[in-house]
């Protein structure tokens, strides 16, 4: 996923988040729903998570120091991670309180065009926002269903915007049904309902939020198509023979560090060696743009220690691996 593709997606949810919220607020104020209370909470939320966004995602772009030389990438997980916090606390604890309140102690509903027409209004720019978000998210999907690209991401952000999004969208539908049945009815319990099934679907969303960025934040490998494209970049068949093991860990969400034990002839000189490690690391740069930090340490293969078992990175379909010596 592109920097510029997240950013655009960020901006644009951060703008229909903060349009709703207001709206949202005013038609509380005319109607006492708490339907629109906990929706501009939830709006007001989902802004705090947008600049948070927006924040890592800036601090990431330091430059490495002696303290942190790998850099400040990971900084965007830990941002993403704090976004699924704030939704869960401050959108869906405060939307259970809420409904709760409101099923313990209805009161009907006052001047109900105002949030009938706050939610129609908050349904289209939160539209917008989520046609955003898919149409930026396309371009780095690719084939991948919609679940596996949100589970195997490695830039938080788009996944991130999508979710909260799709949340948005569900909870508007909720808050209108709730404020449609208790004017239906003329009671307001289902306003407390509806805010109730918005507070329990903010923190559903919260967990699979949480539970993905922490994958992020405990160190990923590269996909199975960059490890392969690695591998075939490393061999040349003539110095470099074979890849020993291999690991790889993505530093950032466009920074990856490979690190490998590769297999070379055992009559080759320093020289060449280093002349086949250099070329290893270009033609590697070349085929996986994002390897920033490369590590190719040489050994010579052991037909015994092959048969003893592979130690390497385990990559469905890829070639047979050396065994270190």
């Amino acid at each position: 996923m592109s920097a510029s593709g997240g950013t655009k997606a960020i901006v644009a949810a951060l703008a229909a988040n903060l349009s709703i919220a207001v709206a949202k607020f005013v038609a509380f104020l005319f109607s006492g729903s708490s339907s629109m209370l906990a929706e501009s909470v939830h709006s007001l939320a989902d802004s705090g998570n947008q600049f948070l966004l927006l924040l890592g995602g800036k601090r990431a772009q330091r430059e490495a120091t002696p303290q942190h030389p790998f850099g400040y990438g990971r900084e965007r997980y830990i941002y993403a991670f704090l976004v699924s916090i704030v939704l869960f606390s401050v959108g869906g604890m405060f939307a259970i309180y809420e409904g709760y309140e409101k099923i313990s102690h209805p009161h009907e509903l006052e001047h109900w065009y105002w949030p009938v027409g706050v939610l129609v209004f908050a349904i289209v720019a939160e539209g917008f926002s989520f046609r955003t978000a898919i149409k930026e998210s396309n371009q780095s999907r690719g084939r991948k269903s919609w679940k596996d690209f949100i589970r195997h991401a490695k830039a938080p952000e788009l996944p991130v915007v999508l979710l909260e999004d799709l949340g948005a969208l569900v909870g508007l539908i909720l808050a209108l049904g709730g404020v449609g049945l208790a004017l239906a009815t003329g009671n307001g319990v289902w306003d407390g309902v509806g805010t109730l099934c918005i507070g329990v679907l903010l923190i559903v969303i919260a967990i699979v939020l949480a539970v993905e960025t922490k994958s992020l934040l405990l160190g990923e490998s590269a996909g199975i198509e960059a490890v392969r494209k690695i591998e075939t970049a490393i061999v040349d068949g003539e110095t470099v023979t074979g890849i020993i093991h291999m690991r790889t860990l993505h530093l950032g969400p466009e920074e990856l560090l490979v690190a490998a034990k590769i297999a070379v002839q055992h009559d080759d000189t320093a020289a060449e060696v280093a002349s086949a490690i250099d070329a290893a690391e270009s033609r590697i740069r070349e085929a996986v743009p994002i390897a920033r930090v490369i590590y190719l340490e040489p050994d010579v293969y052991s037909q015994a220690a092959a048969a003893a078992g592979p130690d390497r990175e385990a990559t469905p379909g890829g070639p047979v691996p050396a065994t270190e010596h």
